[in-house]
């Protein structure tokens, strides 16, 4: 068996990929969705949909990053 096929593939490069992916995930989600309450709130002349699509977009943001990186 060569050194190449013994050594695993990525190194430990899972765990550091996650640690830059999490984090990413969240903000991107709170952003967009976020933004998207924002918008809904200029346009219907409210300020509830602003919070509500923050918090909406951490949870499906951590969602979606556990499903990914609980495997």
């Amino acid at each position: 068996m060569s050194e190449q096929e013994r050594r695993p593939e990525n190194d430990g490069r899972d765990f550091a990929d996650a640690m830059w992916s999490i984090p990413s995930y969240l903000l991107a989600g709170m952003a967009v969705y976020g933004g998207i309450g924002w918008l809904l709130d200029r346009w219907l002349g409210m300020s509830a949909f602003f919070p509500i699509g923050i918090i909406l977009g951490l949870v499906l943001a951590g969602y979606l990053a556990y499903r990914k990186f609980s495997r």
